[in-house]
């Protein structure tokens, strides 16, 4: 059975994009799913002092490890300033100086993103879709939901076009695992 990790890249306590990360991992039929929360791996700011002077934070080697017992990741990017968020850019900071530009581990992902703007957080997602594969991300499927509150509820996406292109999306990531 395949291993499949959900995660939104925010650490609001009401993070929309935690919430569709794990509504579109929900969709996938027999996986074992894990849903986490990136308050779980908090760490200070990178900084090579700080890595000198304390190592890796354990947080982030239990992230790693985590990640390392996956077969693949959902991941719903959030948007600060068309980039990403701090705690998630953090992350990232720490996991290229464990594991250099194989960040991902060569994970089959499904990249999401999803804003209450029009644009659904189209700025981050695309700096990712353009940067994660160097990273050792093989993105499979790809999509970013425009204007959560209106396009999506507790029963899903509302809209049926958008909801047609990320089932099409999620068909093509199941088919990659």
């Amino acid at each position: 059975m395949k291993r499949i990790l959900a995660f939104g890249a925010s650490t609001s306590s009401t993070s929309i994009n935690k919430q569709f990360a794990h509504y579109a991992a929900q969709q996938i039929e027999d996986v074992e799913l894990t849903l986490i929360d990136l308050n779980d791996f908090d760490a200070p700011l990178f900084s090579v002092d700080v890595e000198k002077e304390e190592g890796f934070p354990a947080s982030i080697e239990r992230f790693r490890e985590c990640l390392k017992s996956m077969d693949a990741l959902v991941i719903s990017l959030a948007e600060h300033n068309g980039n990403y968020t701090a705690a998630f850019k953090n992350l990232m900071d720490w996991m290229s100086r464990i594991d250099g530009d194989s960040i991902w581990l060569d994970k089959t992902m499904f990249l999401l993103s999803t804003s209450p703007g029009k644009r659904g957080g189209k700025s981050v997602h695309d700096i990712a879709n353009a940067a994660f594969s160097r990273y050792g991300a093989n993105i499979t499927a790809s999509f970013s939901l425009p204007s959560f509150n209106d396009n999506f509820s507790s029963e899903g996406i509302t809209d049926e076009e958008l909801k047609k292109e990320f089932e099409a999306q999620l068909q093509q990531f199941v088919e990659s695992l």
